[in-house]
């Protein structure tokens, strides 16, 4: 395995356990005493400093709760010491962030929802602001398929990926689009971030993207890369060349944003969203790109229309 691509992964990994520690409530269990009532305190580390919670009213319930959590916490604490020892080993080495960049990822976070919700929009799922904000948070919602609702609990997934600080010092390379791919399609396609060997057309044209070779793929974007252009043109590039290129069976608008983005936060330079409202008109001049027409007018739009800078 590419030891770049296997850094990735361990991250991603690492980012998931440590998401999963947090969730989880365990420690030491102390029951206080109050008049005639009883309350379950628990003592725990976070960064080595020793901490202090309040849980709630004792019940057995919560008090066996908490017991078998801690042996879990305990289970999740080894499996991310191996992947810290795993990661040493392959010369990874964690960098505190710029503080232009911790801004722009807090400043991608705050807009999170209102994103997601505009890339489900361009992807015709069905969906409201207030139902995409629901199910982001973990609610129920009515009247979506259970695919819309996957589409946008993946492009969740998918954004948490690239703002985790690892990650986002991460090189914006071939091995991450593949990841990112795989998250906006799991659970949809076997071949989620792998490159496509089968052909696909495009709805509303009649031209259709050669096969996608992987050795070209990187070739292209190292050209993007090593070209003379500013950080806002460079993301718009790697934005158009993804969607242009359908390097994956499906998801590729998507992969292609957060791509982008991964890019452009990374330098601290703001975000790339596509208005809801706007959809329409760039469905349109995305065809007319595809077809080779002009490439003008899309680059002029992506970047009047839909940069925010922080």
């Amino acid at each position: 395995m590419d030891e770049k691509f296997e850094i990735m992964e361990l991250l991603q990994k690492k980012q998931l356990l440590e998401k999963k520690l947090g969730s989880i409530i365990y420690g030491s269990v102390e029951i206080r005493k109050k008049d005639d009532k009883k309350y379950i305190y628990v003592h725990y580390r976070d960064e080595g400093i020793l901490l202090t919670k309040y849980v709630g009213e004792y019940s057995e319930e919560l008090y066996n709760l908490i017991l078998n959590n801690s042996i879990e916490a305990k289970s999740i604490k080894k499996e991310i010491r191996d992947i810290n020892k795993r990661l040493k080993a392959l010369n990874y080495i964690e960098e505190d962030l710029c503080s232009n960049i911790e801004v722009n990822i807090d400043f991608a976070k705050r807009h999170l929802v209102d994103t997601i919700y505009k890339q489900a929009i361009l992807e015709g799922v069905a969906t409201t602001f207030a139902d995409t904000e629901s199910i982001i948070e973990g609610g129920k919602v009515n009247n979506m398929t259970s695919e819309d609702v996957m589409k946008i609990v993946n492009l969740k997934h998918a954004w948490e990926f690239i703002l985790n600080k690892n990650v986002i010092q991460s090189q914006t390379n071939f091995a991450l689009l593949c990841e990112i791919n795989r998250f906006v399609q799991e659970g949809f396609y076997y071949s989620a971030g792998k490159v496509r060997s089968t052909p696909v057309s495009i709805t509303g044209t009649n031209w259709t993207p050669d096969l996608p070779i992987e050795s070209v793929i990187k070739e292209e974007l190292d050209d993007i890369f090593n070209g003379d252009l500013n950080e806002i043109d460079r993301a718009v590039e790697l934005l158009l060349y993804v969607m242009r290129k359908q390097i994956f069976i499906d998801g590729n608008k998507r992969t292609a944003v957060i791509f982008a983005n991964h890019y452009l936060i990374s330098k601290g330079k703001g975000i790339i969203v596509i208005p809801a409202e706007l959809a329409d008109d760039y469905k349109k001049l995305l065809i007319v790109y595809y077809e080779g027409k002009d490439n003008t007018k899309i680059k002029e739009f992506l970047k009047k229309r839909c940069y925010l800078c922080i």
